[in-house]
């Protein structure tokens, strides 16, 4: 079963939104569709309802990866539970007309999901998908990136449990963020020592006068 290929519709859609730069991508029918990648049969079933519905499930979705993030792993289990409850799905054996190396099917767990419409299809892959990472990987293996104004969603598969960053892009602009930062206390800790010393100088001349 490719987990990780249903946990990222869920990271997919939580990342069509920019809270903190007043951003959202998910405005018309085909960046809803554009979601479902190559399962284009259900994203011929999105009509201009699912807009409104998929904003709805984004927002639920990024609130388990807040909960999360912030430490609060019952309540990103609470959260997730709610959403597999609404949009629930039926695992079965699947081939997808694949044949291995001996010419049989190549079996595997397919999630059928039972929709009333695309959206409902959609989030019902996205909470089993973050389901299993979180229940095989623990709950804070999901994350908001921390290269601020982003806040990006994204699964943490580091062996370390490292990451911090949606991307390597927000993690350079953040290491560069840092090193500036630090360079700028080093100047201003050097102008204060210079300010003292000087001083200093001025105090002991005036006493030698």
């Amino acid at each position: 079963m490719e987990l990780a290929h249903y946990s990222d519709f869920a990271v997919r859609l939580v990342n069509t939104e920019e809270p903190a730069r007043n951003k959202d991508a998910l405005t018309s029918v085909d960046a809803v569709r554009a979601l479902f990648g190559a399962s284009q049969q259900m994203a011929r079933r999105v009509t201009d309802g699912d807009v409104t519905r998929f904003r709805n499930v984004r927002g639920r979705l990024r609130a388990v990866f807040e909960a999360a993030d912030g430490g609060d792993h019952v309540l990103a289990v609470d959260l997730l539970n709610s959403l597999l409850m609404e949009f629930p799905v039926s695992p079965q054996v699947s081939g997808h007309g694949t044949l291995d190396a001996d010419g049989n099917p190549d079996w595997h767990i397919h999630l059928a999901e039972h929709p009333s419409n695309a959206s409902a299809g959609y989030a019902a892959m996205a909470a089993m998908g973050l389901a299993f990472a979180l229940t095989e990987h623990g709950p804070d293996r999901l994350g908001l990136c921390q290269a601020a104004p982003c806040r990006n969603a994204y699964l943490d598969t580091s062996t370390n449990r490292s990451r911090r960053y949606c991307s390597d892009r927000c993690a350079t602009r953040a290491n560069v963020a840092a090193y500036r930062a630090r360079k700028r206390l080093e100047a201003e800790a050097s102008a204060r020592s210079t300010r003292s010393d000087e001083a200093a100088q001025d105090s002991r001349a005036l006493s030698e006068r």
